[in-house]
């Protein structure tokens, strides 16, 4: 064999070498991203208290996280929690990082031209939080020339872009709860819209919201606003959306539902 043979001999074999390591590769890939049947993987935005929220351990904690422990024991798989900006949670869901989107999100039209949703598990009102004494009333006509603000990617920011920013009302974004909530008691915004029970623990019953209080009446629209709040799936995955109903549906027959919406809010919000 000549020296260009010995050459093209040994390429051949490195290439050769390369292609079964990329195959090997490409399966590991897979295999990654491949939904483990032990376990059930969670998205979820880590600052909406009290669904889900961060105790100072670190550890997460929250309605919506007990839901999510309850409704892996009842399906016999570990939870897997993985965390990710609100308004990210849709694409992160269809890029697989996770299977389900359990983060306090409304079943909307919009959101269900992407993703499939469990039937509503709850539902809570929302309702906008301004100064004590403001005067300001959640309408186009009241908040003309105000600051709003709300997290990114929420029913709450489709609302107010809707119905009031036509109007000269100033839409103001945030990627989580907490930053609206600093901006507020900081006067650098004139209200913020949510749901109550977030407003409620994370804001009024706190020091720097002494001075503020719900303006008006919850928020009535369920084009923006949507049905309740639901688990959200990829449209393909039928088998799994199926086994992830069945347990919630176990979970409200027995009661389980109903006592942990007792725990965190007093109060029965679980949708029958």
């Amino acid at each position: 064999m000549n020296t260009k043979m010995i050459r093209y001999a040994h390429k051949a074999r490195l290439a050769g070498l390369a292609a079964l390591l990329g195959a090997g590769l490409g399966m590991t890939a897979g295999a990654a991203h491949a939904q483990d049947p032990q376990t059930l993987r969670f998205g979820l935005e880590a600052s909406y208290p009290p669904f889900e929220s961060k105790a100072p351990s670190g550890q997460l904690q929250g309605f919506d996280i007990d839901i999510g422990n309850a409704v892996c024991q009842r399906m016999q798989v570990k939870c897997v929690w993985v965390e990710n900006s609100f308004d990210g949670l849709i694409a992160a869901l269809e890029a697989r990082k996770f299977d389900v989107i359990d983060s306090a999100m409304n079943i909307t039209d919009k959101r269900r031209q992407q993703i499939d949703f469990t039937p509503a598990v709850y539902v809570m009102p929302i309702q906008m939080v301004a100064k004590r004494g403001s005067g300001l009333q959640p309408t186009p006509a009241s908040l003309k020339g105000k600051q709003i603000g709300v997290q990114q990617g929420t029913t709450q920011e489709d609302y107010v872009r809707k119905h009031w920013a036509p109007a000269g009302v100033s839409v103001v974004t945030y990627e989580s709860q907490d930053q609206i909530f600093v901006d507020l008691a900081s006067g650098r915004l004139d209200g913020a819209v949510q749901e109550v029970q977030t407003a409620t623990d994370g804001f009024l019953s706190k020091p720097q919201g002494k001075d503020y209080d719900f303006a008006g009446a919850p928020l009535k629209d369920p084009a923006t606003l949507g049905e309740g709040t639901g688990f959200g799936l990829r449209k393909n995955d039928t088998a799994l959306k199926a086994k992830v109903d069945a347990a919630l549906d176990s979970l409200r027959k027995d009661g389980t539902l109903t006592k942990l919406s007792m725990k965190y809010f007093g109060r029965d919000i679980v949708a029958h």
